[in-house]
Protein backbone atom coordinates (compact mmCIF):
# COMPACT_ATOMS: atom_id res chain seq x y z
CA UNK A 1 0.00 0.00 0.00
CA UNK A 2 1.02 3.20 -1.31
CA UNK A 3 1.14 5.99 2.11
CA UNK A 4 0.47 9.36 1.24
CA UNK A 5 2.13 12.30 2.78
CA UNK A 6 0.25 15.48 3.46
CA UNK A 7 1.23 19.04 2.87
CA UNK A 8 3.02 20.62 5.46
CA UNK A 9 6.14 23.08 6.08
CA UNK A 10 8.43 20.72 6.18
CA UNK A 11 10.44 19.63 3.32
CA UNK A 12 12.96 16.61 2.58
CA UNK A 13 15.55 17.43 0.47
CA UNK A 14 18.28 14.61 -1.47
CA UNK A 15 20.99 14.97 -3.71
CA UNK A 16 22.53 17.91 -2.86
CA UNK A 17 26.41 18.74 -2.60
CA UNK A 18 27.90 16.00 0.21
CA UNK A 19 30.09 19.37 1.73
CA UNK A 20 26.42 21.64 2.02
CA UNK A 21 25.37 22.12 5.51
CA UNK A 22 22.22 23.44 7.05
CA UNK A 23 22.90 27.27 7.16
CA UNK A 24 23.58 27.19 3.45
CA UNK A 25 20.74 24.80 2.74
CA UNK A 26 18.71 27.72 4.06
CA UNK A 27 20.44 30.46 1.99
CA UNK A 28 19.79 28.60 -1.13
CA UNK A 29 15.83 28.34 -0.49
CA UNK A 30 15.52 31.95 1.43
CA UNK A 31 16.26 33.18 -1.98
CA UNK A 32 13.09 32.45 -3.20
CA UNK A 33 11.01 31.78 -0.29
CA UNK A 34 10.71 32.43 3.75
CA UNK A 35 12.52 29.76 5.28
CA UNK A 36 12.13 28.84 9.19
CA UNK A 37 14.92 26.47 9.29
CA UNK A 38 17.22 24.16 7.61
CA UNK A 39 19.03 21.25 8.99
CA UNK A 40 21.62 18.51 7.34
CA UNK A 41 21.61 15.43 9.06
CA UNK A 42 24.95 13.91 10.02
CA UNK A 43 26.23 10.80 10.70
CA UNK A 44 26.54 10.61 14.48
CA UNK A 45 29.92 8.94 14.36
CA UNK A 46 32.07 10.68 11.39
CA UNK A 47 29.89 13.83 11.69
CA UNK A 48 29.77 13.75 7.45
CA UNK A 49 26.29 14.34 5.75
CA UNK A 50 23.95 11.47 5.27
CA UNK A 51 22.96 13.20 2.23
CA UNK A 52 19.60 14.13 3.01
CA UNK A 53 18.38 17.65 4.50
CA UNK A 54 15.39 19.36 5.96
CA UNK A 55 13.68 22.42 5.38
CA UNK A 56 10.69 23.96 7.60
CA UNK A 57 9.13 26.99 5.74
CA UNK A 58 7.35 29.95 7.59
CA UNK A 59 3.97 28.38 6.17
CA UNK A 60 2.56 25.95 3.99
CA UNK A 61 1.48 28.04 0.61
CA UNK A 62 6.11 28.97 0.67
CA UNK A 63 6.37 25.12 0.99
CA UNK A 64 4.44 24.18 -1.74
CA UNK A 65 5.81 26.79 -3.78
CA UNK A 66 9.66 25.32 -2.71
CA UNK A 67 8.36 22.13 -3.83
CA UNK A 68 7.24 22.35 -7.40
CA UNK A 69 10.06 25.05 -8.58
CA UNK A 70 12.98 22.74 -6.63
CA UNK A 71 12.36 20.01 -7.70
CA UNK A 72 14.24 18.00 -10.24
CA UNK A 73 16.18 21.84 -10.18
CA UNK A 74 19.73 22.06 -9.77
CA UNK A 75 21.66 23.46 -7.11
CA UNK A 76 25.32 24.28 -6.72
CA UNK A 77 25.78 22.07 -9.63
CA UNK A 78 23.81 18.76 -9.10
CA UNK A 79 20.04 18.04 -9.80
CA UNK A 80 18.40 17.99 -6.30
CA UNK A 81 14.85 16.45 -5.40
CA UNK A 82 12.16 17.38 -2.93
CA UNK A 83 9.53 15.84 -1.28
CA UNK A 84 7.07 16.40 1.98
CA UNK A 85 8.74 15.43 5.17
CA UNK A 86 7.20 12.38 6.50
CA UNK A 87 5.65 12.59 10.02
CA UNK A 88 7.25 11.22 12.44
CA UNK A 89 5.20 10.00 15.73
CA UNK A 90 6.67 11.55 18.50
CA UNK A 91 9.19 10.03 20.93
CA UNK A 92 7.70 8.55 24.77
Amino acid sequence: MTEQIKENRKLFVWNLPWEMRGKELAEAFKEFWDVEFATVVLDKETKKSKGFWFVTFVNIEEAKKALTETNEKEIAGRKIYVSYAKETPERA
